[in-house]
């Protein structure tokens, strides 16, 4: 069975940086699609940041220049590291995980594998 354990929440000032972290359990057959999406009380969820099987990333435009997403040291472990975060950076961020290619990266609809979640919270 596969899990997807995320770790680095926390809640710091505007302007701050946090660093997001997913492992993977249960799966070592190959790379995966991984990504970070996350969700805002009464808001819908949306795609923040994807690395695909070959390496690629793909960023929402409004994370682009602030977020990063990179790869770990250990197979389908991946990073997210924050920059000069905003308040409307608040979310549960989930970590999801896909074993199929698919054009629509920053759509939770092609994710299989998800994470439990960790709550980023950022203050004025």
């Amino acid at each position: 069975q596969v899990h997807l354990v995320e770790s680095g929440g926390g809640s710091v000032q505007a302007g701050g940086s946090l660093r997001l972290s997913c492992m993977t359990y249960g799966y070592t057959f190959r790379k995966l699609r991984m990504g970070w999406f996350r969700q805002a009380p009464g808001k819908e969820r949306e795609g923040v940041a994807v690395i695909d099987s070959d390496g690629s990333t793909t960023y929402a435009d409004s994370v682009k220049g602030r977020f990063t997403i990179s790869e770990g040291n250990a197979l389908n472990t991946i990073n997210l590291q924050m920059y000069s975060l905003k308040p409307e950076d608040t979310a549960m961020y989930y970590c999801a995980a896909d074993e199929l290619p698919t054009d629509h990266l920053l759509d939770e609809r092609w994710y299989h594998y998800w994470g439990q979640g960790t709550q980023v919270t950022i203050s004025l």
